[in-house]
């Protein structure tokens, strides 16, 4: 059970500042360079492919990777220095219960290959049991609720984060979920249908591994999708679930209950430990309307086949190479055009950085995180914080009364860089050298009980989202937060060894795009407080729709592949605070410069290089059908668009390279895009 914080992260899935120890296989630094240029190319016909042009010929997707990109160069890197670490924990003695020894024998559970070939499905006999003997209702949910905390995923999603309009609280949430595959629309669209019979198949297949018999599996597999497909028709597309408003609703935990008699919720919070839980918001309350009426049309004995498949599908990577490779072939290949799976020891590295990863990251802190890095980061945001306040306080389409707001917004932003001052305690999660799917289930019900035990109670406002190792950063609108781990504080973002320019167009973007989440379509509804309230007078409120509504048209103007375009309302907050967090880092830039214009690098003025910068951060690679996947299910737009569409709204941008009316990389000015 993971918490339900509604951060905007800066991309879909970084290291620390003047790092540059390097481990004897780790991939080298990757920096900014004009090297990964194709002058060839002339910029205002296609300016990606003039400033990354080289790195994406030289680099091609990994096998074992659906993606590879500027992210991915650093995140490699990243994963490379942990697994220095998770060795290094195997060779030194540790003290018990301590963050090291959690993380030595999670990793060596993982890597004991031949026991977890010997148990097999061993694991799963006792739960599967448990499914067997379910005889009504009541027993459906309460095992629900056991799964749930122990990661088992299955009819709804659940979990626990600050109460959007009363943000100093934590309150217990549920929303749509229970799907196998990526999302609704895989389901319910033609365009998919090959995914459906292949993971038709794949449960199927699963179901034989798993003992089922061979007569059964069939009409078990098509149980399971046609139920699926009822709760994919029940909810909403993923772009509405961007609207905070629309997905808001509170109710009293006796009221639910009798609101959905079927779905047994009373058992549900009473077995999860919530019995006493006085409300709870309601994402989406039609979906529970139909989950309800499904459970209650449905024989019990489709619902036990449902709940089979997904206990399966939970542990699939926690067990014996037949059942792990068929779910890799079903996840990765198919739906990801992966070729083949990652080293064992970056699949175990990945887990342990998802079940216990401030136990990780504080032995990555201490080894590659210097404290002087917090300083250099902190001098680069309160520049950044300078320009976008002038902003707010010049800004010609807006009225005082919401620009007096919005001041008072912004003067309450925080920012927290690096790692957690205090890093969680996981001294009271057993985990085992000898027991891999157990250590990741104990994980999962550790964190359910730390997060049921504190609804109702206030907000801890030191809390991270993200771990220090993640190659990423977030603004939190509950919290009304910038937040930029370790991970992202290292080249390209971030190079001391670099020039001003080539930092605004990294790391001071990065700081900027955060910074806009604020104010995007979703942000701006949260006040200073982080509360859901709407705080725009009508007639502001108009002014940016119409702002929003052209960033929106730009990225669907965008043409991916085929017929396929970039889903404009999916995409519209990513896109407004890339727009606005270049705008702000370029000013910034041309502040920190004053008079003091430095000469040319490389035969590239500050401003060109400031734009290089930026676009190569974007410079990726990607598999056609992971495209697909995230065209569906992503709110960040593919990274050569997002590498593009803010710059062409840009006159600094059109002065820097010459470009003029009616090129490629240049809108025209009754469409340009400004909203910050």
């Amino acid at each position: 059970m993971k918490s339900l914080s509604p951060i905007c992260a800066l991309v879909f899935a970084a290291m620390p500042l003047t790092v540059t120890i390097q481990a004897a296989d780790a991939p080298p630094i990757p920096r900014f360079s004009t090297d990964y240029m194709d002058k060839s190319v002339e910029p205002a016909a296609d300016f990606y492919h003039y400033a990354a042009g080289t790195w994406i010929k030289k680099n091609p997707v990994p096998a074992d990777k659906s993606r590879w990109a500027s992210f991915s160069e650093l995140q490699e890197r990243n994963w490379h220095l942990i697994h220095e670490i998770l060795d290094g924990t195997t060779n030194a003695a540790v003290r018990e219960d301590s963050p090291a020894q959690k993380v030595r024998d999670f990793y060596i559970s993982a890597l004991d290959t031949n026991r977890i070939e010997k148990l097999g499905f061993k694991p799963l006999g006792a739960d599967l049991k448990r499914i067997d003997k379910v005889r009504s209702k009541q027993d459906l949910f309460a095992l629900v609720a056991d799964f749930h905390m122990r990661g088992v995923g299955g009819f709804f999603a659940d979990g626990v984060s600050p109460d959007a309009k009363n943000s100093s609280v934590y309150a217990f949430q549920l929303s749509q979920g229970g799907l196998g595959l990526p999302d609704r629309d895989y389901y319910l669209k033609d365009s998919f249908a090959k995914q459906r019979e292949a993971y038709t198949n794949h449960i199927a297949r699963m179901f034989v591994l798993a003992g089922t018999k061979r007569a059964e599996v069939e009409a078990a597999a098509r149980t399971v999708l046609d139920l699926e497909t009822q709760l994919a028709k029940a909810s909403k597309a993923r772009a509405d679930l961007r609207d905070p408003i629309a997905n808001y609703h509170k109710f009293g935990a006796i009221e639910a209950g009798s609101k959905y008699p079927d779905l047994s919720l009373r058992v549900f919070f009473t077995d999860s430990g919530l019995g006493q839980m006085p409300d709870l918001i309601i994402r989406q309350p039609e979906f529970l309307e139909d989950l309800d009426r499904l459970v209650k049309e449905r024989p019990l004995s489709e619902w036990k086949i449902y709940l089979r498949w997904h206990l399966i599908h939970s542990a699939a990577p926690y067990l014996h190479a037949a059942v792990e490779a068929e779910n890799f072939d079903f996840y990765g290949k198919v739906l990801r055009e992966q070729q083949v799976q990652e080293p064992r020891w970056q699949r175990a590295a990945r887990v342990i950085d998802a079940e216990i990863g401030e136990a990780l990251g504080q032995l990555f802190v201490e080894k590659y995180f210097p404290p002087a890095a917090r300083a250099r980061m902190i001098e680069l945001v309160e520049n950044l914080k300078a320009v976008f306040k002038d902003r707010l306080q010049k800004l010609e389409w807006m009225s005082e009364a919401t620009r007096a707001k919005a001041l008072v917004k912004f003067d309450r932003f925080t920012q927290k860089i690096g790692h957690p001052d205090k890093f969680r305690d996981y001294s009271l999660v057993d985990v085992r050298p000898d027991d891999y799917l157990g250590n990741v289930r104990r994980a999962e019900l550790f964190e359910a009980r730390r997060q049921y035990g504190r609804v109702g109670k206030p907000v801890d406002r030191t809390e991270w989202h993200m771990t220090p190792e993640t190659v990423n950063a977030y603004f939190n609108p509950s919290m009304n937060e910038i937040v930029f781990p370790a991970g992202i504080l290292q080249p390209p973002f971030f190079d001391p060894d670099a020039d001003d320019a080539s930092n605004y167009g990294g790391m001071g973007a990065v700081i900027g795009h955060e910074m806009t989440h604020g104010f995007d379509d979703e942000g701006r509804k949260f006040d200073a407080q982080g509360n859901l309230r709407d705080w725009w007078t009508p007639e502001d409120e108009k002014n940016f729709n119409e702002r929003a509504q052209c960033v929106k048209k730009q990225l669907e103007s965008y043409k991916v592949q085929g017929d396929l375009h970039e889903n404009g309302d999916l995409v519209l907050g990513e896109s407004i605070a890339d727009l606005g967090g270049l705008n702000i880092a370029y000013r910034a830039l041309e502040k920190e410069l004053g008079d003091n214009r430095p000469p040319s690098i490389g035969g590239f003025t500050t401003e060109q290089r400031f734009f290089l910068a930026y676009t190569q951060i974007w410079a990726a690679t990607d598999r056609p059908e992971f495209e697909r996947l995230m065209l569906n299910t992503n709110p960040h737009p593919l990274g050569r668009l997002r590498a593009i569409a803010a710059p062409s709204n840009m006159q600094a941008f059109s002065q820097a390279f010459g470009c003029k009316e009616g090129d490629a990389l240049v809108r025209p000015a009754a469409i340009r895009c400004q909203i910050w």
